[in-house]
């Protein structure tokens, strides 16, 4: 059989190459068995929002952050395309307290970004496991939303999904968080409700009732270092 006639992507996703073999199967099934995978297991938190292109703030999309806590001031998160099995590992982020933040050099704080906005217009969230009741999901999610908002991230992406890479091409994109609802216009003119409807759909979600519980939260105090992205357009 040529190249041509067979599968151009793997299992449902749009990564080029043939769908794994039995052996590749078989051999990744007792691996999985047998190796220990710590750094991974240490993961604790899904996220979901939306990072937009530093170079290009038309741009955005989805992010998926599968975050582990170094530390109370440094978290570091795997950045996939969707939450699938088959999903693309598209950047990562690292998110510091203020208190680090404050320790860097100036041109580096330019490179990172706030996530205030992201929290208190319910951009940000945890998708809910199954099994768990809303009220008791929704209490705890309001806790880490309350942890989040002030950190400070520093994400790049390797594969440009948005543009239909079919592998990682090009350099790393520096990438920030939205800052406001003009912010969000300027990558989506028709605004965040529209932005956030099919994200809302597939997590069972409502961006504004999180918003309202979400209120309580203190205002942040944004170092004027960070957001450089908007600064500079």
């Amino acid at each position: 059989m040529s190249n041509d006639n067979k599968s151009s992507c793997c299992e449902g996703n749009e990564v080029p190459g043939d769908p794994r073999t039995l052996k590749s199967r078989v051999l990744e099934t007792g691996a999985s068995m047998i190796q220990d995978f710590t750094p991974v297991k240490q993961i604790c938190a899904h996220l979901n929002a939306f990072h937009v292109y530093a170079s290009d703030p038309t741009r955005c999309v989805e992010a998926n952050h599968y975050c582990t806590h170094l530390t109370e001031d440094v978290r570091q998160c795997l950045i996939y395309d969707s939450p699938e099995k088959n999903a693309r590992l598209i950047g990562v982020e690292y998110m510091i307290s203020p208190r680090i933040f404050a320790t860097l050099p100036t041109e580096e704080r330019k490179l990172w970004h706030t996530h205030e906005f992201e929290v208190k217009s319910g951009m940000l969230v945890m998708p809910a496991p199954a099994g768990v009741p809303d009220a008791v999901w929704e209490a705890a999610e309001t806790a880490e939303m309350q942890d989040v908002a002030p950190l400070y991230g520093k994400t790049y992406h390797f594969w440009q999904v948005d543009r239909g890479d079919p592998v990682p091409m090009g350099e790393p994109q520096l990438m920030g968080s939205f800052t406001s609802n003009e912010s969000v216009e300027v990558a989506h003119p028709a605004g965040l409700d529209s932005l956030l409807e099919d994200r809302n759909k597939r997590f069972g979600v409502d961006h504004l009732q999180k918003a309202k519980k979400r209120e309580g939260i203190e205002p942040v105090e944004k170092h004027p270092d960070a957001d450089s992205m908007y600064k500079s357009t």
